[in-house]
């Protein structure tokens, strides 16, 4: 087997610079999933469709059965496997994260003792190199040590895994081993029917920080799955805890939700062997019930399918999918980041309903997402955006009228701060998903936002995952800003902030459903009243209007991942007046420069609390206030840079989380030379294009860049009509046409 990785570029130079006819046009050619595999990404290489529900994928091993070494699961460095799990959440951050639910090990020797008891994994897992590892879009393999192969490939809701051993062979399913554990799990073992089934409850996204210490039931949820085989089980049995059982065909236990030894040895699971040295596996999973699953599996993978059909068939529906885009010129590298970052933009929302049924999707990272990835999710699959934004509106109802921040499959983990609904809901309609209850919706957000909530008086949880999502709202709306000693929530300068830019961008939906708000539009200003003219910077307050000191731009203090020296940039809807109360645009434009560079003139990229951080979200949106400050000059140099310095092939190909699709829709946006001007708006701020030409043909949009990839920008025109300011009109995204931006050359 080949490797995926530095010698991929050059593999594929010849075939990336050939031009394809859009008639046949495949770009899965481009995609690397091991980008953002390592360096914190986390990222996951297996193998998945569009949206999908199910994910098969490695889950990696640190010599223990709860550290896989990163938070999603797989970590390029760690190359030595346990399983390969059925589900995913692409770039969460936490750790231990989500998801990877339900490993399958491909074992090559004999079943002697427990695999849960094996805690160190010196016996029931296996080492690999990179070099026999291939993953592509829909499809992954892997060679093992031990002599093992696996080979697999997904529908939406099912998968299908060849696995191969050296001699005789067995699969474990290590049912309890979620990534953050499990409270219990279940399998049954049916060697007429020639089947393992089961299920694992599971959940705490974060780990036990929610509810103060105890896990938050809200958000567990139970995986249903089935397997069948095309080779008849010729042995069998199960375990629990540190008990091996032979010849059994049932097993339960969970494993806790703990880390280390307190988990250690505990879990159930079963096991099948095999008298030939080569099985598939057909697999259905279900998060409704063990028959759904089982219904999934027959509607979608066929009994004599092939690994090679259903891959084939996934590799034609990321070649669709990925023709939302379709960009010429550039270098092969330049191409790989740019179709692996707009693959990675296109694994979520994530399926959660049953085949036959209303289609609704899953998994929120709001604080992230509502800053990227829903706008780009709009632009592009408009469809699937409303759809989102219907299930989301559904979430919510069901948790009884609470817009989550972070929503794992339906249930809300209340990480991060501020209330990421209302923009993302808001922009999602803005770029033209439209197709939802959305004055229920815009009704719903209004409410959370105006009405207390007994939530939030509620410490539980906090800092991180604090449980009320408009905490103490009631002296916010008081104090025209979140009191940091009252407030009950985790930094109460970034949920002012937080507040302020979803009140706006309720305000935007207002205005689009003809229901224009004034008091919304007013405190979208309150970001003024957390500005602390004396420092020049956001700051947090008590409830007695006292600033909070000492005071240090540097510090955390008042704010949620991030510093006041980043967050002070956190007002995109109004720009011009942060500017005027830094002192005026030539003073802001200063300050910027000094933000995005070191002392030494050169590019910060991380690392220094003062300046930009681009593996974060809080200030992703900040090279594009160039713009509004009349120098787009520098908009285009700093989008360029950051860009080229932070993205690129290979596992840390990502600046940080890809927190479901968020920094890889930052990174397509900026390819495209465009970004939201805000949030909840369709305005588009314009950079410089790095591909000569680029096509969304569902908007009917064609982006030309004579000059590409030169750097600044000296015309913008939209059919033929040459625009005044560097951004662009909602028309634009309405209507489509032509925007040709001229650059200069290299």
């Amino acid at each position: 087997m080949r490797a995926l990785s530095a010698g991929l570029s050059l593999v594929l130079t010849a075939a990336l610079v050939t031009p394809v006819s859009a008639a046949v046009r495949d770009d899965t050619r481009y995609v690397d999933p091991l980008i953002g595999s390592a360096g914190g990404g986390n990222t996951y290489p297996g193998a998945v469709r569009p949206f999908g529900m199910i994910s098969w994928s490695p889950t990696s091993t640190r010599g223990d059965q709860t550290n896989t070494g990163a938070a999603n699961g797989y970590a390029y460095d760690v190359t030595r496997v346990r399983g390969f799990s059925l589900t995913h959440v692409n770039g969460a951050g936490c750790h231990p994260g989500a998801a990877g639910d339900v490993p399958i090990m491909p074992h090559a020797g004999a079943i002697t003792s427990s695999p849960t008891a094996d805690t160190g994994d010196q016996v029931y897992a296996s080492d690999f190199t990179h070099a026999d590892e291939i993953a592509e879009p829909g499809r992954y393999r892997v060679g093992l040590k031990s002599g093992a192969t696996a080979d697999l490939s997904v529908t939406t809701r099912a998968g299908i895994g060849e696995f191969t051993f050296p001699a005789e062979g067995s699969l474990l399913f290590r049912v309890s081993n979620s990534l953050n554990g499990s409270e219990d799990a279940e399998v049954t073992i049916d060697p007429v029917a020639n089947t393992v089934s089961g299920s694992v409850l599971t959940g705490a996204f974060c780990g036990r920080r929610a509810n103060g210490g105890v896990n938050n039931q809200k958000t567990y949820y139970r995986l249903y799955f089935t397997a069948s085989f095309d080779r008849p089980i010729a042995a069998y049995g199960t375990w629990v805890n540190s008990e091996l059982r032979p010849g059994t065909t049932t097993a339960s236990g969970g494993e806790g939700y703990l880390t280390g030894n307190a988990r250690a040895g505990k879990g159930s699971g079963g096991y099948v062997s095999f008298a030939d040295n080569k099985v598939t596996t057909r697999v259905g999973i279900s998060y409704t019930s063990a028959e759904a699953a089982e219904r999934n599996l027959a509607a979608e993978i066929p009994k004599r399918a092939t690994v090679a059909q259903i891959a084939e068939e996934a590799r034609k529906a990321w070649a669709k999918q990925l023709r939302a885009v379709e960009v010429d010129g550039g270098t092969a590298d330049e191409r790989t980041i740019f179709y692996t970052a707009l693959y990675h933009t296109f694994l979520q929302p994530n399926v959660i309903s049953d085949a036959g049924r209303e289609l609704r999707y899953g998994n929120f990272s709001g604080w992230d997402q509502y800053r990227a990835q829903t706008q780009l999710l709009a632009l592009l699959a408009p469809g699937v955006a409303s759809t989102y934004a219907q299930s989301l509106l559904d979430i919510a109802r069901k948790n009884g009228g609470v817009w989550d921040r972070w929503v794992h499959i339906t249930g809300p983990t209340h990480v991060m701060t501020g209330d990421p609904s209302a923009p993302a809901i808001a922009g999602m309609y803005a770029m033209g998903a439209t197709d939802f209850d959305v004055r229920a919706a815009y009704d719903s957000l209004l409410h959370q936002a105006t009405v207390p909530h007994p939530d939030g008086l509620s410490d539980k949880g906090c800092p991180g995952q604090c449980e009320g999502q408009r905490p103490n709202l009631a002296e916010h709306l008081r104090l025209g800003y979140a009191p940091h000693d009252t407030c009950h929530c985790w930094g109460g300068a970034a949920e002012t902030l937080e507040d302020a830019v979803a009140d706006h961008a309720l305000a935007d939906l207002a205005a689009r459903l003809g229901l224009p708000s004034e008091e919304l539009r007013k405190r979208a200003g309150w970001w003024r009243n957390t500005f602390n003219p004396a420092t020049g910077h956001q700051q947090a307050r008590r409830a007695d209007g006292s600033w909070v000191t000492p005071f240090n731009p540097a510090s955390d203090q008042g704010f949620a991942q991030g510093s006041s020296a980043t967050y002070t940039w956190m007002v995109p809807h109004d720009a011009q007046g942060l500017a005027e109360a830094m002192g005026g645009k030539d003073i802001a434009a200063a300050r910027l420069d000094a933000f995005f560079h070191r002392p030494d003139g050169s590019w910060a990229t991380g690392g220094d609390p003062l300046r930009y951080d681009p593996t974060n979200e809080p200030g992703i949106h900040t090279p594009w206030l160039y713009n509004e400050l009349g120098r787009p000059h520098q908009t285009q140099e700093t989008v360029r840079a950051m860009a080229k310095l932070v993205y690129r092939t290979g596992p840390n190909g990502l600046p940080g989380n890809d927190d479901l699709g968020t920094m890889s829709a930052w990174y397509v946006f900026a390819a495209l030379g465009l970004y939201p001007r805000t949030p909840s708006s369709a305005e588009l701020h314009v950079s410089s294009p790095m591909f000569p030409k680029a096509r969304i043909a569902q908007r009917g949009i064609t982006i030309l860049a004579p000059g590409a990839p030169g750097i600044h920008v000296d015309d913008i025109r939209w059919n033929g009509r040459r625009q005044t300011t560097p951004w662009l009109p909602e028309q634009f995204v309405q209507r489509g046409g032509v925007l040709r931006v001229s650059t200069a050359t290299r």
